[in-house]
């Protein structure tokens, strides 16, 4: 996660440098595994609603809009290879005025990332143990990932590994029954296969668009390969990676809710929404409704703890810097050097919103409100990023070139378009969040007259990022 490294790095000028180790490949699989091989498994009932039946579509198309935004990350962090993130190139290259917006965007989608993670996980379980009520699990998942936050416990690259060759070999075991299920079941000749991807009885152009706005949750993560443009062998290779990872994630997820919509077509309803996914696997063979919904609880686990520690680090870059209250949210545990003030209040947020989204969500889920309010942020943060492309690479530029003007500002529209397109709760939910966020920031600095947060300070005050 880029704000989450750009607001933990640290080192003394002069101190130990990074090394360039990392090899095309290295920095593709780093992107995989960040985002996670099965993450359109989490919301494929939410998508497949959202888009008509289309979830294949949505997830295609909303490779396209992220694919251009990847060459924009891809080019600023050749030149910005220390920071690394969207409110930085921003605030570089437009204004600080706008990068603050970017950077409020962002904290939104840190915010809400263990929040999603305690949805899930808590609706999954909730599933298997349809006697113990959904706030009980609610609880439970959030005390458990504020427990290990707390306690600084530390995932190593090789258990992340693990980790995506487990959910890799998942991912495999349901193509494979899945293609038996398929071969094994008479369907309709000729329309069967082309379907998931267009079905003129459910083709609505509004559809679409909000399932696609809804899609770009399966490429979350992308941008933190920006991070690590210091330690790639070359440079270039960060954008040719970051392109490619969109591409990779987006052909797998694509092809995940193909294989899911031949065995559990789009005009049937499923047992829960939030959870369609583990009910097609059931389908598709029985023990996979276990494998499957045990795997995504783990991984929302993992993925809900990685999320609060990057959210408590976000507000300790704040405190820290006068944004936020210092005493509270500056403050270091000593024994186990984490934040441990933001993660205690940041476990009491995402229990408290955990609770109360599926109240206010109306015909939604409050999975699904929580996911479009966190791509509401990120469509945001996409669209800060193309725009200051555009102004670096073309509009400043002394030697102009249609591609760099076309790209970017095609990139631009179509994020503006998906998040136009947004569910209207999280529309109205995300203007509210902005509003707070300008007043805060006009406020604090008298109509943004100086820079509210400097991020380009190298935190030396929290230095055991390992033991996080």
């Amino acid at each position: 996660m880029s704000l989450l490294q750009h607001a933990i790095e640290g080192g003394a000028a002069g101190g130990p440098r990074l090394r360039r180790v990392l090899s095309l490949w290295d920095l593709i699989i780093y992107g995989v595994i960040v985002i996670s091989p099965m993450a359109p498994m989490t919301f494929f009932g939410v998508l497949s609603r959202r888009g008509n039946g289309h979830a294949t579509t949505c997830i295609l198309l909303a490779m396209v809009a992220m694919s251009l935004t990847a060459v924009s990350y891809g080019r600023m962090a050749r030149v910005y290879p220390s920071a690394g993130s969207a409110f930085t190139y921003v605030g570089r290259e437009l204004s600080h005025a706008l990068g603050y917006v970017v950077g409020w965007s962002i904290a939104m989608d840190y915010l809400l990332n263990p929040v999603i993670c305690v949805i899930y996980a808590s609706q999954q379980a909730h599933v298997f143990t349809p006697g113990v009520p959904y706030w009980t699990w609610a609880i439970f998942f959030a005390l458990v990932l504020t427990t290990l936050s707390v306690k600084g416990v530390k995932i190593s690259a090789r258990v992340n590994a693990l980790l995506a060759a487990g959910m890799g070999l998942v991912v495999a075991v349901f193509f494979v029954a899945s293609a038996l299920y398929i071969s094994n079941h008479s369907h309709s000749p000729g329309t069967f296969f082309t379907h998931p991807l267009y079905d003129p009885a459910r083709w609505k152009f509004s559809g679409i668009l909000g399932g696609t706005s809804l899609a770009v949750l399966a490429y979350m993560g992308f941008d933190g390969i920006s991070t690590l443009s210091e330690e790639a062998k070359r440079p270039n290779d960060v954008l040719t990676a970051t392109v490619l990872t969109c591409i990779v994630v987006g052909l797998l997820s694509a092809l995940e809710v193909y294989v899911a919509q031949l065995v559990w077509p789009g005009n049937e309803q499923f047992p829960d929404i939030d959870t369609a996914f583990s009910f097609v696997a059931q389908r598709a063979w029985a023990p996979l409704f276990g494998v499957v919904g045990l795997t995504l609880i783990v991984g929302s686990v993992g993925s809900g703890m990685g999320g609060q520690l990057a959210a408590a680090r976000l507000l300790y870059a704040m405190g820290r810097s006068g944004a936020l209250p210092g005493t509270f949210f500056s403050a270091i545990d000593p024994k186990r050097h984490v934040p441990r003030n933001n993660v205690l209040f940041i476990g009491a947020v995402s229990l408290a919103v955990a609770l109360l989204l599926p109240v206010i969500a109306g015909e939604a889920t409050g999975f699904e409100l929580a996911s479009s309010l966190l791509n509401f942020g990120a469509l945001i943060a996409f669209m800060g990023v193309n725009a200051a492309a555009f102004a670096r690479f073309y509009y400043r530029a002394d030697n102009k070139n249609i591609a760099d003007c076309v790209m970017p500002l095609v990139g631009f529209l179509i994020c503006l378009l998906l998040w136009w397109n947004l569910a209207t709760q999280a529309r109205i939910l995300g203007i509210v969040w902005m509003v707070i966020g300008l007043g805060f920031g006009a406020w604090k600095t008298r109509g943004f007259k100086s820079n509210l947060i400097d991020f380009d300070i190298a935190p030396d005050t929290l230095p055991t990022t390992s033991k996080a």
